[in-house]
């Protein structure tokens, strides 16, 4: 990472990426037990040194191909200017009920406060009411933060800070609007969902739900994570910019199973002109619809209903090929692959890939339509130039990072695309 301002600005899914905001899982995802496990919205307790091993892969390709900062680093850095470490403290005390802490931890050196603010903060018990609350952290560990993409999302020249389904997730956008927010390091604009809600709880979005089809075309699912409350007040921001045509294709997703939470684990592009889908909801004919919202000057000026993804493009001049997550030979296989993030693809340059070697029916069906499949411990040792490929799908182990419900594209948050 340089100290050269970065000025963000993503407006494809599948430009190169010349920038990217990850988070390596650290002691965060073990502060879980069985019991708050599904608070932390994990169906299961991960082991964290297997975990970290996967992770190192996706770094090591991302580092080879990308320029990449890392949250905790540019946490840090934040921390040291006092009066950004001033106002992120409040808003995190305030928001979270502990305002008794905010003295012990506004003394805190940087380094210290950054990891306590990442693997949570023991609670200090002083009151019979502490006693009684049978609560180990003041403020909770965030699980989830290694997933960056929920956060806050890159649309064009600005940063969509997004308001979280779930509590326990908030304090990972809070941090994130002071990472982005830092004039030092980013020029962006800044579009914050909590604030422009005004507190409203129908509003919930997360940047699993938001691609950047085009520079004017938007695809956001609307589901268990993403509301169309929240949709509609993310149209109403995007309206402000100066006027232009946009388009913002809907689609619904099931609130179940937890494999559904994010439009990302059923559709992501791969190439100009290909995408991975999941059939079953993507394709087949289903009770979800798919819904098309024209703006133009400012407004919203039509709303229809489509078929499906694939025609609501084709509609708009992109045509777009479906490769089938799980292959097309088998139902089973397709279901299986999708609760392994089968669908979930991040793209570092056109025809380029990121996914996890389990899902092998995937591969091959990408390996029918042209594309070669590299492990990603020989690009990063230098075995192999991936600038030699046209296509190729560079694979992560993922045994161990898959259980926590999310794949490539939900570990990375660009920042830059060509």
């Amino acid at each position: 990472m340089t100290d050269k301002k970065l000025t963000l600005n993503v407006q494809s899914e599948i430009g190169k990426l010349e920038a990217v905001m990850l988070h390596y899982p650290g002691p965060e995802v073990e502060n879980m037990t069985p019991k708050n496990a599904q608070r932390a919205l994990y169906s299961d307790i991960l082991n964290l040194s297997i975990a970290q091993k996967e992770y190192t892969q996706l770094q090591g390709v991302l580092k080879k191909t990308s320029q990449v900062y890392e949250v905790s680093e540019m946490l840090e850095k934040v921390l040291e200017i006092p009066d950004q470490r001033f106002s992120l403290l409040q808003k995190i005390c305030v928001t979270e009920q502990v305002e008794d802490y905010f003295d012990y931890l506004l003394e805190l050196p940087s380094t210290k406060l950054s990891k306590v603010l990442i693997e949570g903060l023991p609670m200090q018990v002083k009151t019979l009411t502490d006693f009684l609350k049978e609560e180990y952290y003041a403020l909770q560990p965030l699980y989830n933060f290694y997933f960056t993409r929920d956060t806050s999302v890159t649309i064009g020249k600005t940063s969509v800070i997004c308001k979280m389904a779930s509590a326990v997730r908030m304090r990972e956008s809070f941090i994130m609007e002071a990472i982005l927010n830092n004039k030092q390091f980013f020029a962006t604009n800044i579009s914050n969902m909590y604030d422009a809600s005004l507190n409203n709880p129908l509003v919930k979005i997360e940047g699993g739900d938001v691609l950047v089809a085009r520079e004017d075309i938007l695809l956001i699912g609307s589901g268990a994570r993403t509301s169309p409350q929240a949709i509609d007040l993310l149209i109403q921001e995007l309206c402000k910019e100066k006027p232009s045509k946009k388009h913002i294709i809907v689609q619904q997703l099931p609130e179940a199973p937890e494999s559904f939470i994010h439009l990302d684990m059923v559709f992501t592009f791969l190439d100009t002109n290909t995408a991975m889908v999941y059939k079953p909801l993507i394709l087949n004919n289903n009770p979800y619809k798919t819904v098309h919202i024209q703006i133009e000057n400012g407004k919203v000026t039509k709303i229809s209903q489509l078929n499906n993804i694939p025609s609501a493009l084709k509609k708009l001049g992109m045509e777009i090929e479906p490769i089938i997550c799980g292959g097309k030979a088998d139902d089973w296989d397709q279901e299986r692959e999708q609760w392994h993030s089968g669908a979930n693809f991040l793209a570092i340059a056109p025809g380029k890939v990121l996914s996890y070697a389990r899902n092998i029916n995937t591969l091959e069906e990408l390996n029918k339509n042209g594309y070669e499949i590299l492990r990603a411990n020989n690009v990063i040792n230098g075995k192999i130039d991936i600038d030699t490929y046209k296509k190729c799908v560079i694979t992560l182990d993922g045994s161990e990072l898959a259980r926590g419900g999310g794949g490539p594209r939900c570990m990375t948050m660009p920042l830059r695309r060509e």
